[in-house]
């Protein structure tokens, strides 16, 4: 069965950790952090989702803590921005607008590949812990989700997630709904989930571009 597949998920999760990784950086350095704030971010962002979705799963201690091959993929992309951080000061000191729109564009992508890796991810996980089919599809959500929601609150910012700014949890619910599904008929496969994962960075990354939301609350004129 695919999804009990040790190499698989490890590739998913080490790849997602530290695309995630690289955008909890990337915000760290545009909120102006320290070197310990910008890797706390990236590994918040990278980990966050996974120690959340292990926690509802019982595999505990979470790998967020106890695996070293993930640890050291978010500390490596962590330590990699904060690196960068002098090249990205010359960049703002000369044209501080291309510096802070090459920073959110930059976190932006890194987002919607993160978001793709971890949806498919995640529900895997869940499913091979014999999870309920909606337990897989809502656990790859929050595998998804969790580390940027993390990463946006410590960053003192309104969640990617509750922006409406984009498209961000449907593709993510898109993603590993497929996944259960064909688990669920018999037709999980390594090509499939390779496919959902392409899915959903095409959704995710369309809805940016074309800047496609979905609705939001009115707000008054007067209002705070």
């Amino acid at each position: 069965m695919v999804a009990s597949s040790a190499e698989i998920q490890l590739i998913l999760d080490i790849i997602g950790v530290f695309i995630f990784g690289l955008s909890g950086a990337l915000v760290g350095v545009r909120r102006g952090l320290d070197m310990i704030g910008v890797v706390m971010l990236a590994w918040v962002a990278g980990l966050g989702g996974g120690m959340i979705r292990d926690v509802f799963l019982g595999d505990l201690p979470p790998v967020g803590i106890t695996d070293w091959r993930l640890l050291v993929a978010v500390w490596t992309a962590g330590f990699f921005i904060f690196g960068l951080h002098p090249h990205l000061t010359e960049v703002r000191q000369e044209r501080p607008r291309l510096r802070l729109r090459l920073i959110s564009q930059s976190v932006q992508w890194l987002d919607a590949a993160g978001l793709a890796i971890f949806c498919v991810g995640g529900a895997l996980k869940a499913i091979s812990f014999n999870a309920p089919p909606i337990a897989c599809v809502i656990l790859g959500v929050i595998t998804a989700v969790g580390g940027g929601v993390i990463r946006d609150v410590l960053a003192g910012q309104v969640p990617e997630l509750l922006r409406g700014q984009q498209l961000y949890a449907l593709p993510a619910l898109a993603g590993s709904t497929a996944v259960v599904i064909a688990f669920e008929t018999g037709h999980l496969s390594v090509w499939l989930i390779w496919l959902s994962v392409m899915l959903v960075f095409l959704i995710r990354m369309v809805a940016v571009l074309f800047k496609i939301s979905i609705p939001t609350a009115m707000r008054n004129e007067g209002a705070s």
